[in-house]
């Protein structure tokens, strides 16, 4: 493919994101539950790494799936949020570095539908209230951590990285969620990979390519890993002092905290949230 061609056709597959400008970004598993807390001691660091920050053991933290059941779970009301909002895209993690899936994975028994009483799959109802609403789903995935998987990465207080084999873990449980989760819910508009770490250029190549593969047309974020992806993404809350060339975009919190913490209520102003849109924005990010 000739250069030239080569940007038509990436020019095409951004041309949604490139209009969408503004998306919901929702984190959301087991780490919900204990909110920041944990054996009655507030946990510091934000809520969705409170498995790695406390250091608890994969038994006890899986145990939080046994009463995990978000009964008033209700996607059409999450969807119509965003849509008032004038959001365009709704991501949601797939599954992150703790290692327990929000959807029915054949890949891990570690998931919503088969370990807590919950039983049912949210993002299958999210991906039919996204088509009905013309808001493009998307999924985070942490591709390099898994803090439950022995042969994932991050976890040190349970498994020996030493006796790691990552491309065992690749091989049997990251490349066939990442397959899950584009093939079970229609047209994904983008994979939010993160934390790549050490992975090495090939194997990110085989995570992108996992994306590409199923879904052509279907967007990889920046952090996938070696700048290899479809568009840049800045660090947490960071915003540029002047204009970027190129796609980018700034993921954004709206307190300080990803996952949900009880006792984090440093939330941002309206007029701020809509000053800091407005910023990126102008500046030509998402």
């Amino acid at each position: 493919m000739s250069k030239r061609k080569g940007q038509v056709v990436q020019d095409r597959k951004m041309k949604w994101w490139r209009e969408a400008r503004f998306g919901l970004f929702i984190h959301w598993g087991l780490y919900a539950a204990p909110a920041g807390s944990w054996d009655g001691k507030e946990i510091p660091g934000i809520g969705e790494w409170i498995q790695s920050r406390a250091k608890i053991p994969v038994g006890r933290y899986e145990r939080l799936a046994e009463t995990f059941n978000p009964a008033k779970f209700d996607a059409k009301a999450w969807v119509k949020l965003a849509k008032d909002a004038g959001m365009k895209y709704l991501c949601i993690t797939s599954k992150h570095h703790d290692g327990f899936a929000i959807y029915k994975s054949e890949a891990s028994p570690y998931n919503i539908v088969d370990a807590t009483p919950y039983k049912k799959d949210p993002v299958a109802a999210l991906a039919r209230e996204c088509k009905k609403a013309g808001i493009k789903l998307c999924f985070y995935y942490s591709q390099k951590q898994d803090w439950h998987h022995p042969d994932g990465s991050g976890n040190t207080w349970d498994y020996n990285p030493d006796k790691q084999d990552f491309n065992r873990y690749m091989r049997e449980k990251a490349l066939p969620q990442v397959r899950e989760i584009l093939t079970q819910y229609g047209p994904i508009g983008m994979i939010w990979y993160d934390t790549p770490q050490n992975l090495s250029r090939a194997q990110t190549k085989r995570f992108v390519d996992q994306v590409y593969d199923v879904q052509p047309t279907c967007i990889v974020n920046g952090r996938a890993g070696h700048g290899i992806g479809d568009y840049r993404s800045m660090g947490d809350n960071a915003i540029p002092p002047g204009r970027v060339e190129g796609d980018w975009e700034t993921p954004a919190t709206l307190n300080d905290t990803w996952g949900f913490k009880t006792n984090d209520h440093n939330w941002k102003p309206a007029k701020g949230l809509i000053q800091r849109l407005v910023d990126i924005v102008g500046k030509g990010g998402n």
